[in-house]
């Protein structure tokens, strides 16, 4: 057996658990169907004898398709409204598929996981439904475990039909992100640690990187990739933020800095228990087109 017809074969025993995975992020067969076909796409492009878990490695690139796909129809949706990603955009087999998929998990689930953020959606789906360890969900989502894990509790409770929790927990975040930046403002580093976890990381990308190095981060020192620790990262806001404003970004309370209609940053921030426990800055241009930011 030659390696192509090898490596097509071991593509085959994972397809259709590939398949209900991407179906179960998406909710859209056709979808599903292409995010795998890119999953073999790029199997056939990587040195596969050199892939540990072949099974595990495919689910991931799966995940990171589907996770685009997510943020894609969601900033269409955003321009377009809603749409429908259920059986009843297919017809005949492909629509008998689409209804026995649905019947796996539930239609009304379905609903449900379409109302999800898309980080939300991927952390519940790939946990709750798949088993998967939040080290490597995180990895996925460009998140810390802890992180992974706070998306998946968030997605579990709305699942669930906690309606009033997400307005509540939504105004407390806000909050907490208000206090981060008038403490940040003012250059109040006590104020800064009462919000920071511990444990805190902060992640810049590498336009941020770049732009900080290149004005010089305020005079203060050049701003690193990732800072682990609350006295680190309050060190690197301390007297800063001076144009960052609270917005909502992809449905969660964040912050973004703008001039006029051009978006030039966007703060994420994971909140867990009270406390800022991750925060990811965001400068690159095409990462700052797919956020919904309100």
């Amino acid at each position: 057996m030659d390696e192509n017809e090898w490596l097509a074969r071991q593509f085959e025993e994972n397809r259709e658990h590939l398949r209900v995975v991407a179906h179960r992020m998406l909710g859209s067969l056709a979808e599903a169907e292409d995010a795998v076909q890119e999953a073999w796409l790029r199997l056939s492009r990587s040195d596969a004898r050199q892939i540990e878990n072949l099974g595990g490695w495919l689910t991931t690139v799966v995940a990171r398709v589907c996770l685009d796909a997510l943020r894609s129809r969601k900033t269409q949706e955003q321009v377009a409204g809603p749409q429908s990603h259920s059986a009843q955009d297919t017809h005949g087999a492909d629509a008998e598929k689409e209804l026995l998929l649905a019947d796996s998990i539930g239609s009304a689930l379905l609903v449900v996981l379409d109302a999800l953020e898309p980080a939300e959606r991927v952390a519940f789906v790939l946990h709750d439904m798949f088993d998967m360890p939040f080290d490597e969900i995180g990895a996925i989502l460009g998140r810390t475990p802890a992180a992974a894990r706070q998306l998946a509790s968030r997605a579990r409770r709305r699942v669930r039909g906690g309606s009033a929790k997400p307005d509540e927990e939504l105004t407390l975040h806000r909050g907490i992100i208000d206090a981060f930046l008038a403490a940040a403002r003012a250059g109040n580093l006590e104020a800064l640690l009462a919000v920071l976890d511990p444990s805190v990381v902060l992640r810049a990308d590498e336009t941020a990187v770049q732009t900080a190095a290149a004005n010089k981060w305020g005079g203060t020192g050049e701003l690193p990739g990732e800072v682990r620790g609350a006295a680190a990262v309050a060190a690197v806001f301390k007297g800063r933020a001076l144009g960052a404003r609270p917005a909502l970004i992809d449905g969660m309370a964040g912050t973004v800095w703008a001039q006029g209609e051009r978006r030039l940053a966007v703060w994420e921030f994971t909140i867990d228990e009270g406390r800022i426990i991750e925060i990811i800055l965001s400068m690159d241009p095409a990462r700052l087109a797919q956020f919904r930011v309100v």
